[in-house]
């Protein structure tokens, strides 16, 4: 994927905002059950809803949920399987076909491992109906950010005097202001770096695509968190490169899987993420950052530190740029998920060899970045702004977390880890793939654990938002269906 089409992701996906069909069958409707519960999965694989390869219910579950009969599920399947859009599997059921693209269209294909259609839970995440529960969604509610924080420092660093500026290229490095800006926030959080080091980008995700396309070429082996975020498998697949999975645990790292994959794979880069996990929400104890940094010294390994929820964390939580001093860690970090999705700001810091490095891959993707939006940010960290904004924010998480944590627990479910920062591990006791499209079909978002996974399969582990998880009529429901049981 190119990486001014990945820094520009979440902006486009602001566009697709399309409510689901409902999934109540109209008896009185025009066309028969056949053609509605029909046309109701053509939609949702269409707007890939279901990703390739996914599984659609048994025939038993689909005439129970949509409240029709057998024979009506089997006519509407075989519909779709004329129509291409499913295969049947003997003795398995019916699955989602990859659908071919023109010849001229076609993608280079993808490698064995490719993993779960990261698009498919993206654009998910933006077709739930208004109102619905969502705690599948992987941001904090739009009434917990602060618009009035932007507008206003926009205001101040878009007046006359800065217009000429804006007639010519910025510093292909980025903002100086807002460079030293991060600077003095890395201090804070005890990461040494100098201007020199830091390189801003478009987002977080934009940072790690410039270190991946950088350091590696297709074909090279990269170590990953697992479970971990679908967007990062399927982008470093996309880039042609060999995932190896290494289990995540409540302290970090299975240290023991990861250097047997280190003696027998030689990768030179390992992506994961030190403080507040996506999607456990652990965070790495100090005793294995430290046997993780000998690992990397003996097997020449770089770390890519992705802190992308930096700003919901404790300011002394242990990250291995603190502890390596920028040696071999590359540091990654961005706004977006503590001041707006659509505000693509991120950043990098690295050696001061490789930030030369990383400016020239960022130079042959997207040139610069933009000046306003960093200068108006470097004005919210340097008056405190963002820092207030970002208490309160912590303040708010914490009592919707202990609120959603009960519901949980009342709902006979239990935590796989345990809940810190925005997303909790939850095991509801059956497949979460499944569950997922039923709770679709209610208008309710969450997010199954298979998504998280660099090689997708069946668990009963799901995601949960935090901030989008205190419905307690969703918990209810969730209970309704049978999960705990």
């Amino acid at each position: 994927m190119p990486s001014a089409q990945i820094a520009a992701m979440d902006t486009a996906l602001q566009a697709l905002s399309p409510t689901l069909p409902d999934a109540a069958l109209a008896r009185a409707a025009g066309s028969t059950l056949c053609e509605q519960l029909t046309q109701h999965f053509a939609e949702r694989i269409a707007q890939r809803l279901l990703a390739p390869g996914a599984r659609l219910p048994s025939v038993r579950d689909c005439a129970t949920r949509h409240g029709v009969s057998p024979s009506t599920v089997v006519g509407a399947y075989d519909q779709l399987q004329a129509q291409g859009l499913v295969e049947a599997r003997p003795q398995r059921g019916f699955f989602v076909r990859p659908q071919r693209q023109p010849p001229a269209q076609q993608a280079a294909p993808a490698p064995a491992t490719a993993p779960v259609d990261a698009t498919a839970l993206i654009r998910s995440m933006f077709q739930v109906r208004g109102g619905a529960p969502s705690p599948g969604m992987g941001t904090l509610p739009e009434d917990w950010l602060d618009a009035g924080l932007l507008q206003r420092a926009l205001r101040r660093v878009t007046g006359p005097a800065a217009a000429a500026s804006w007639l010519r290229y910025g510093d292909p490095a980025g903002s100086l202001g807002l460079r030293q800006a991060l600077v003095r926030r890395l201090a804070n959080i005890g990461v040494p770096a100098a201007v020199e080091q830091v390189v801003t980008t478009v987002g977080a995700t934009h940072a790690l695509d410039i270190v991946s396309r950088t350091l590696l070429q297709p074909g090279d082996a990269v170590l990953v968190d697992e479970p971990g975020w679908a967007v990062e498998y399927a982008r470093l697949t996309r880039q042609g490169l060999r995932l190896l999975p290494v289990p995540r645990g409540n302290d970090g790292p299975d240290l023991v899987v990861l250097e047997a994959l280190l003696r027998a794979h030689r990768p030179r880069l390992y992506v994961t993420v030190s403080v507040l996990h996506n999607p456990t929400g652990t965070s790495l104890a100090p005793a294995v950052a430290h046997q993780l940094l000998s690992l990397a010294d003996r097997f020449d390994l770089t770390l890519v530190e992705d802190d992308t929820y930096a700003w919901l964390a404790p300011p002394h939580a242990t990250r291995l740029a603190q502890l390596d001093g920028l040696r071999r860690t590359i540091y990654v970090s961005g706004f977006s998920k503590i001041l707006t999705p659509q505000w693509r700001v991120g950043y990098l810091a690295a050696a001061p060899e490789l930030a030369q490095r990383f400016i020239d891959t960022k130079l042959l993707g997207t040139l610069t970045t933009p000046s306003p939006l960093e200068d108006a940010l470097a004005l919210c960290l340097d008056q405190g702004g963002l820092r207030r904004h970002a208490e309160r924010v912590i303040s708010r998480l914490e009592a919707a977390r202990a609120r959603t944590v009960r519901l949980v627990r009342d709902a006979g479910l239990q935590f796989a880890s345990p809940p810190a920062g925005l997303f909790g591990w939850v095991d509801v006791g059956q497949d979460t793939d499944r569950l997922a499209q039923q709770m679709l079909d209610e208008g309710c978002l969450i997010a199954p654990g298979s998504l998280f996974h660099a090689r997708p399969r069946p668990t009963t582990l799901m995601r949960v938002n935090f901030a989008a998880g205190q419905d307690a009529a969703f918990w209810r429901r969730l209970r309704n269906s049978g999960v705990g049981k």
